[in-house]
């Protein structure tokens, strides 16, 4: 990749890959219920109106919208009935995704980005099902992207246009962007919604305390995307290895055996340490990785 400071396309990038209707359909309701605790009808909107609660069941008067009659009660009484509901808001889904440039990483079906790029589209499209608005926040970046909520099918068009940017280059990301990009959302997130962090989680854990107070408010779902490579170092001899973040070098002996240890093992530890500071922030933990189908995975995690 270019050692600039501007958003590319890596080289080598795949795409998510096909992503069949009926899988996503599988995972509308799966998402819904991820998100029940958040859920229009918990906090009501002033009045009544269309939605699942009941908020009074009464003789019809002229004006009633004929589609709220109760058959039930009309049947019971003899006189017509009709049901009125607490309106529910629209739920906004807010998506963090990570374009630090550990995400352009990947040695087996496709990019850490390519599974990213797939995730947020088929959760955009979940989100404007029934109504809901979409919002997106990049982080790791040159810069920072915001697109506010929106619905309809434009929303998923300003997604798409974000995601073929691609990730930042070698050496240009912003270690300390995932947590200014959550601290960010928790400051413009004012009603409980679902929010859904895209990332490898990878680089020091400043994130943990914007993500706790994102938890106290919204559900809250942490997609860790891995590639198979990262988990263990390979015996190949000599090797340059370079930290795409911060474009740091190192040169190791991956014919060590105990170097091979070592380093499967701090892998081990920083997986667990992350996933138990996901746990702590009241998040919903999938990894998905590189490797097969993610959709699938994604659905599997989520029943």
């Amino acid at each position: 990749m270019s050692a600039t400071a501007s958003i590319q396309l890596p080289a080598g990038r795949q795409g998510p890959g096909p992503t069949p209707s009926a899988l996503v359909d599988a995972l509308d309701l799966v998402v819904a219920r991820r998100a029940g605790s958040r859920l229009p009808g918990e906090r009501p909107a002033p009045g009544v109106g269309m939605g699942t609660e009941l908020s009074q069941l009464r003789p019809y008067q002229p004006g009633d919208d004929v589609r709220q009659l109760d058959p039930a009660a009309t049947a019971r009484t003899g006189i017509p009935h009709v049901r009125l509901h607490v309106p529910e808001r629209l739920l906004t889904t807010w998506l963090a995704l990570d374009v630090s440039p550990s995400m352009a990483f990947g040695t087996a079906d496709r990019l850490k980005a390519d599974v990213a790029e797939g995730v947020v589209s088929v959760v955009g499209r979940l989100a404007i099902r029934r109504g809901g608005r979409v919002a997106l926040l990049t982080s790791g970046g040159p810069s920072d992207r915001f697109l506010p909520p929106r619905s309809g099918r434009g929303a998923l068009v300003r997604l798409a246009r974000v995601l073929a940017e691609g990730v930042a280059a070698d050496g240009a990301g912003d270690e300390a962007g995932l947590a200014r990009t959550l601290a960010r959302l928790g400051r413009i997130a004012r009603q409980p919604g679902l929010v859904v962090v895209v990332s490898d989680f990878r680089g020091p854990r400043t994130w943990r305390r914007p993500l706790a107070a994102l938890g106290n408010r919204h559900s809250l779902l942490a997609i860790e995307i891995r590639d198979p490579r990262e988990a263990s170092l390979p015996e190949v001899g000599h090797l340059a290895l370079v930290d795409p973040e911060t474009g740091r070098r190192v040169e190791v002996d991956s014919s060590d055996g105990r170097l091979r240890e070592r380093y499967a093992a701090a892998e081990r530890a920083e997986r667990e340490a992350v996933a138990a500071d996901l746990r702590r922030g009241r998040a919903e933990h999938v990894v998905l990785s590189t490797a097969g189908p993610w959709l699938k995975a994604l659905g599997r995690s989520l029943r």
